[in-house]
């Protein structure tokens, strides 16, 4: 079983994460800015107050697991922009002072996703700006993601449409390309979502690259 730290476990992806990570029986360390907002008591969890953007706090915390999740995220675009890349960077540097240097898995966005009929997924038409902003925060952090090569990482983009749903246990996987059905619907539970990442977890087989997965 795994030793995993946690950032952002209180959010929408975050909770399905760490309700998969404890569902198969690994540790999990909730790194939180408030642990009394974390109202669980599951066995194998511990919540620990925390700063994803205190890199001199962060080693400390981060010691001792195999696999560090970041499921960070910063409300509207601009609060995007202010947390995604820079908590990418903290935490890479934060994972240099540790020994052993766990893994680093991110939640991405699908916006840097190659589109079907070209371009990527964030060049469609009609986009809000929100919305933009957010798309291309995640993708500063993956920008920045792949020029690192003393921190194992994995970047994890879902479908295009991902939202709360059921938990299936069954996604198509692609690396830099949209993945989508025949009639061209992109769609992830964010259960399923969270699945996919714990199996990355277990069974890695996209280090030092990002992936993406729909159902």
């Amino acid at each position: 079983m795994a030793h995993i730290a946690l950032i952002g476990a209180t959010g929408t992806i975050g909770t399905r994460i760490l309700d998969e990570a404890l569902r198969r029986g690994h540790t999990v360390t909730a790194v939180v800015r408030d642990p009394a907002k974390l109202d669980r008591t599951d066995a194998g969890l511990t919540a620990v107050a925390g700063d994803v953007l205190d890199t001199q706090s962060l080693p400390a915390l981060l010691a001792g697991h195999d696999v560090v999740v970041s499921a960070v995220g910063g409300g509207d675009g601009p609060g995007h922009q202010a947390t995604i890349a820079p908590a990418a960077k903290s935490l890479v540097e934060a994972l240099r002072a540790v020994d052993g240097r766990p893994r680093l898995i991110v939640v991405n966005g699908a916006g840097s996703l190659r589109a079907p009929g070209g371009g990527q997924v964030w060049d469609k038409p009609g986009l809000p700006d929100w919305l933009l902003q957010i798309m291309h925060a995640h993708g500063d952090a993956l920008d920045y993601l792949r020029g690192v090569e003393d921190v194992t990482w994995t970047a994890l983009s879902p479908a295009a449409t991902i939202e709360p749903g059921e938990r299936t246990g069954r996604y198509r996987t692609g690396e830099d390309d949209l993945v989508g059905d025949a009639e061209g619907v992109s769609w992830i539970s964010a259960e399923d979502y969270a699945v996919a990442l714990v199996d990355e977890i277990e069974q890695p087989k996209f280090e030092n690259r990002r992936f993406t997965v729909a159902r």
